[in-house]
């Protein structure tokens, strides 16, 4: 596979921070009961995300490594302002929706792994694909169970009520529901893993029985 596009699709499935690192989570299930919020939560974590990797790798050789992570945090923070004013100013109900947990962008173990870990050591083309990845991988499973909660737990999709409220079960709503939804995203993530590891397992071994007869 292409370098760049391995780097790119690395985030989506392979190294998904949500379904495969495990990281970023706290915001990941509570911003998840509609799929406006999740939506709304994945764009803003990219914008950061790209932006963040950008200037960093651009700047990487003229920052100095004893004071780089306050350096990291600041750029992160800068991205993250400009975020939330954008939506305060042009998307009052999501930001509104979004709570404290936009400004804590700002602290997203997602953001500062992948700019000390990537954009840091990577020239800015590489890193941005990186980013984009990444951000599209959160964003994908934010997405998926959005659109599980709130269709179970309110009957509705971006807010259009589908099923009647008699349907509907509320517990998807509330903090239990969003983790068994995340659980069982992990569950099959980790069983369709499981099935391809061992589908290339009998391959390499049927081929190294068909080398050496």
């Amino acid at each position: 596979m292409n370098k760049n596009l391995a780097t790119f699709t690395n985030g989506l499935i392979k190294e998904n921070p949500l379904l495969i690192l495990n990281i970023g989570l706290c915001s990941s299930l509570a911003v998840t009961t509609s799929v406006f919020n999740g939506l709304g939560m994945g764009m803003g974590m990219m914008f950061v995300l790209v932006m963040s990797e950008l200037i960093i790798s651009i700047f990487r050789k003229f920052i100095p490594d004893a004071i780089r992570l306050p350096i990291f945090i600041i750029i992160i923070a800068a991205f993250t302002t400009i975020i939330q004013l954008l939506l305060e100013a042009f998307i009052p109900e999501l930001s509104k929706s979004l709570g404290v947990f936009l400004p804590l962008i700002v602290v997203n173990c997602i953001i500062m792994g992948r700019v000390e870990a990537f954009a840091s050591k990577n020239a800015p083309a590489t890193s941005v694909l990186d980013a984009l990845g990444m951000g599209l991988g959160y964003t994908w499973v934010l997405v998926a169970i959005s659109v599980i909660r709130e269709f179970l737990g309110s009957g509705a999709f971006f807010g259009i009520k589908i099923l009647p409220e008699e349907y509907t079960i509320q517990f998807f709503s509330r903090a239990p529901g969003g983790f068994i939804v995340f659980g069982l995203l992990i569950a099959v993530t980790a069983a369709i893993k499981r099935r391809k590891m061992i589908k290339e397992a009998l391959a390499k071994k049927a081929a190294a029985e068909g080398g050496a007869k």
